[in-house]
């Protein structure tokens, strides 16, 4: 029911018939495997090193190994790292810890060991390695013609864990590589993010002399900024007032823009004050608030502004129905954001909705909707619609052959993937099929073996790998393994009985639990349907389960039973509203409650402006995954929009708020 999806482990079951090809059968070992997991996580370095000759011969020793050398790896000598990597050649525990060395090595400021490593790299995946690996290149004179540009790319979107490409940015701006602007935006998004420690260190690149105010800027915005004067001089004096006016928008937009009109606006730079008017904009927008629209008013060029500043300009001009500034707000996206499904989707619906449409508009509009339309998305959905269609069964792919099976059978990191899921390792098992089938060869497996992967595990009824690896399949669809309907007797009776579309049911679990039973929450929500303890119980209640107890909910008929009696009582609180319950069962339904609240909106205007990204991704997903299932489940073609309808304040003669509604 809640986001942060933590799996719980399975119970350790016979495995011989997941991974035949590696000829294992479930001994002591599979116990030794899960101590030594548990023993990683608590850093025993001890105790990994006593358990770690029982694992000998185990499907998993390669994990195992990988444990015991990874908790002393700041240790280990060099001739220990290269014997791991040689004995574990071509799996993905040797490049997994080729990647933690790689960035200890970087961290040490080994370039020439670094350098030898980086070679032997395939996954490819970490930003922080990449930066380590341009510096690298940088000090060996092979640097890249755009490695300004890219390190640019890096930083601003690395989290907090950002050495490798801190340290890149400082040796650029050292060489005069790296413009000081530049730095300073840095600092703006991590004051944006409350990331103290960011911005800190971006100041310390630029202005040394001052990263000890950061603190000062953080604990108290309007006490900084009545003193800013006093603490430094020109353009280290606006950048930190500016870090100051952003930290008090996160807060309070109305008082940060007080402080502008007041004061600011006349201080800062153009490029300062647009940024500043963004982010107070991007926090009133965020806060459904009307005015956010004139604070981006403000913003006199659209290139001073990020692409999350943009975005949220765009949802506040479409909740304003502000066509016309939706689309200029679009245009000054970057080309990688313009190209996002969502935001070609609204240039469409935007230049399609203008006062007077030249013919010109409307070809340009359609050819936007034809980019994107399709069946797998919820914007592609949306367009589809737009050209008059409606959401139908894709034709099923050619079946696979017993070679493409076979192939998939004998691959041994799916082999030690799904050993590793089945016997309670489900972490493990995950990262190691993602990098079988994403990152093992450089661009993935194809199609086909994308496919037979999928196949193996839907037949293994790993649900969630089998979702995950039929959708990245572009040539072809194959729906019955996008959209499962295991467990489909229990569900449908269930939804028939309370009269609750069975597809909507499909299409939550899909997004909730990818139909993993054991499925446990960061907040405790258990199960297919993530149902929270305190939830579990009053639901229980409400329906007369008076027999119910905690550990039930872990029952798979019980936690749908207890689910889907919840989405129908928050469906029929928001007036059957598909959209606002599935926010409700997501984020609380206070949320949803105040987030209706001002004008009555076409129902996808309404999703895309949800504030809690989670959430707003969430609900998007869940009703294109209930259009699908409906079409699957139907055999008739399904509309989306029909489902979001429109979303408003609660209707006078509506009942009211179900306040007992956990």
């Amino acid at each position: 029911m809640h986001w942060l999806k933590i799996l719980t482990p399975l119970c350790a079951a016979s495995l011989l018939s997941v991974v035949p090809s590696l000829g294992f059968t479930q001994t002591t070992g599979d116990d030794v495997l899960l101590q030594m997991q548990q023993a990683f996580r608590k850093g025993d370095k001890a105790a990994l090193a006593r358990l770690l000759p029982a694992a000998q011969g185990h499907a998993l020793e390669p994990w195992a190994a990988y444990w015991e050398l990874r908790v002393r790896l700041d240790s280990a000598t060099p001739q220990e790292v290269q014997a791991f990597l040689q004995r574990w050649r071509g799996t993905y525990q040797e490049d997994r810890l080729r990647n933690d060395w790689l960035l200890q090595l970087g961290k040490n400021r080994d370039w020439t060991t670094f350098a030898q490593q980086h070679a032997d790299f395939r996954m490819q995946d970490d930003r922080e390695v990449r930066c380590y690996a341009l510096t690298a290149d940088l000090l060996q004179g092979k640097a890249p013609q755009n490695i300004a540009q890219e390190a640019v790319r890096l930083w601003h979107t690395q989290g907090a864990n950002d050495d490798g490409c801190a340290n890149l940015a400082a040796t650029l701006y050292a060489n005069k590589q790296l413009k000081e602007e530049v730095i300073w935006q840095r600092a703006r998004l991590g004051a944006e993010l409350n990331r103290q420690g960011q911005t800190s260190r971006a100041v310390g690149i630029v202005a040394p002399e001052m990263q000890s105010q950061v603190g000062d800027v953080f604990a108290s915005p309007i006490k900084y900024l009545s003193g800013t004067s006093k603490n430094a001089r020109g353009n280290v004096r606006r950048e930190l007032a500016l870090l100051a006016i952003i930290r008090m928008a996160a807060n309070d937009p109305s008082q940060a823009a007080d402080q502008m009109n007041a004061r600011w606006a006349n201080q800062l730079r153009t490029e300062e004050r647009n940024w500043a008017w963004g982010v107070i904009g991007k926090m009133a927008a965020r806060k459904l608030d009307p005015t956010a629209v004139t604070y981006f008013d403000k913003v006199t060029r659209s290139s001073d502004l990020d692409d999350d500043a943009l975005a949220w300009k765009t949802r506040a001009a479409l909740r304003a129905g502000n066509w016309s500034l939706a689309r200029k707000a679009i245009d000054g996206m970057s080309s990688t954001a313009q190209a996002d499904p969502s935001w070609v989707y609204w240039k469409a619906k935007a230049i399609a909705s203008g006062r007077v449409v030249t013919e010109h508009e409307k070809n340009e509009s359609r050819a936007l909707f034809e980019r994107i339309a399709g069946v797998d998305g919820f914007y592609e959905q949306l367009a589809l619609e737009e050209l008059g269609q409606r959401v139908t069964v894709p034709p099923a792919p050619q079946p696979l052959t017993p070679a493409e099976k076979e192939a998939a059978e004998k691959n041994p990191s799916l082999s030690r993937a799904l050993y590793a899921i089945r016997m309670g390792l489900r972490s493990e098992g995950v990262r190691e099929w993602n990098y079988a089938t994403n990152l093992h060869d450089s661009g993935g497996m194809g199609d086909r073996a994308l496919y037979a992967a999928a196949d193996r595990a839907c037949r293994a009824q790993v649900w969630d790998r089998c979702i995950n690896t039929s959708e990245r399949t572009r040539g072809f669809m194959d729906w019955k393994q996008r959209y499962p309907m295991p467990f489909q007797e229990t569900v449908l009776a269930r939804s028939g009985n309370i009269g609750l579309d069975p597809a909507y049911v499909y299409g939550l679990i899909r997004q909730e639990s990818r139909f993993i039973m054991d499925a446990r929450s960061g907040v405790g929500a258990s199960g297919l349907m993530q149902v929270m303890p305190a939830t579990a119980k009053w639901t229980a209640r409400k329906i007369g389960m008076n027999d119910f107890t905690p550990g039930m909910i872990n029952d798979r008929d019980v936690n749908i039973q207890i689910g889907t009696a919840y989405l129908k009582l928050a469906l029929d609180d928001f007036q059957g509203s598909m959209a606002m319950a599935a926010a409700g069962y997501n984020a609380g339904p206070g949320r949803p409650r105040n987030w209706r609240n001002g004008p009555v909106l076409d129902g996808a205007i309404w999703a895309e402006n949800v504030p809690f990204t989670e959430t707003r991704d969430y609900v998007k997903k869940v009703l294109a995954n209930t259009t699908n299932y409906a079409a699957l489940i139907t055999g008739q073609p399904q509309s989306l929009r029909a489902r979001l309808g429109t979303v408003g304040p609660k209707p006078v003669e509506a009942p009211a708020d179900n306040a007992e509604l956990p």
